[in-house]
């Protein structure tokens, strides 16, 4: 049976040294870049790999189009396949804990056509709380041929988000804290808000306070009410930068809520541009002016 959404510690368990089985170890933290891999080597689960945001899931930057473009094809094609990824295997994705970081390779993967892919509920934390077993140093797999292609219907650009910013159409979803969306504070980007017409479903809501998932019909129940009357796939999520909107977009997926979008370059890519409309909490819209 595949699994196509999340996948528990003790079912992985059972498939260590499966050969059709990969498993990717996508532990990141934006502020030290390097941490997930030095992470990596010193412990893992035993037989995983390593993905580095920035330099595997990511594409190259150049100022206007956000912090984590979406990498090439070509070769986001070449690395899975280094992976030892191709057709007929089952991929799970782990991060530290809460799966912030192992939804981006879940989505990349169904966004290049490959759906036998699960996060691991929990993350490396509930691994290792439940005394499974570790490895170190680096691991490699066998490569296989990924051949693949994108499915473009599953994001959306900054042109059709800016025509559904001007129309005040609903089922635009911010997946930050509350508080960068209102604006009150920006850590990262060069201006605080949101996108107008926007509304919030901050991205930790889609789990507990052991980083677990939470159940299906709770999920439903939040996200139906942040879609409101807009169909699931008639919806875009984004975020800062592409990478936590995946986690809502699995969210969306455990909670049968199927087809919204993806816009990849998000806040990051969109408030590059001084020109384009920002709002802030109590709904003020301005443009961003002159870049500093």
């Amino acid at each position: 049976m595949a699994h196509r959404t999340l996948v528990d510690s003790a079912t992985l368990f059972t498939h260590l040294g499966d050969p059709l089985w990969v498993i990717v170890d996508c532990r990141f933290m934006l502020a030290d870049p390097e941490w997930g891999s030095r992470e990596y080597v010193a412990r893992h689960v035993p037989g995983a790999t390593y993905a580095h945001l920035e330099k595997h899931l990511s594409g190259a930057t150049n100022g206007h189009n956000g912090r984590h473009p979406l990498p090439d094809s070509g070769a986001l094609r070449h690395f899975l396949g280094g992976l030892g990824i191709g057709a007929g295997i089952q991929v799970v994705a782990y991060d530290q804990d809460n799966g912030m970081f192992a939804s981006r390779l879940w989505w990349l993967l169904r966004w290049m056509g490959h759906d036998e892919v699960a996060v691991l509920d929990g993350g490396f934390a509930r691994w290792i709380g439940e005394h499974r077993p570790t490895a170190s140093g680096i691991e490699t797999r066998s490569p296989r041929s990924f051949t693949r292609t994108p499915r473009p219907a599953m994001i959306a650009d900054i042109d059709e988000v800016a025509q559904m910013s001007a129309r005040r159409a609903a089922g635009l979803i911010d997946v930050r804290a509350p508080e960068r969306y209102r604006g009150e504070i920006e850590p990262i980007d060069r201006v605080p808000g949101h996108i107008p017409g926007a509304v919030n479903d901050h991205f930790m809501q889609n789990v507990d306070e052991q980083g677990m998932f939470r159940p299906p019909e709770t999920l439903r129940a939040r996200l139906s009410a942040a879609l409101g009357s807009v169909k699931p796939d008639e919806a875009v999520c984004y975020c800062g930068s592409g990478v936590t909107a995946c986690h809502t977009l699995l969210a969306l997926e455990l909670a049968d809520l199927h087809g919204t979008r993806l816009y990849p370059g998000s806040w990051s890519e969109w408030s590059s541009d001084p020109l384009r409309g920002v709002e802030t909490s109590p709904g003020r819209t301005e443009t961003t002016g002159p870049a500093t």
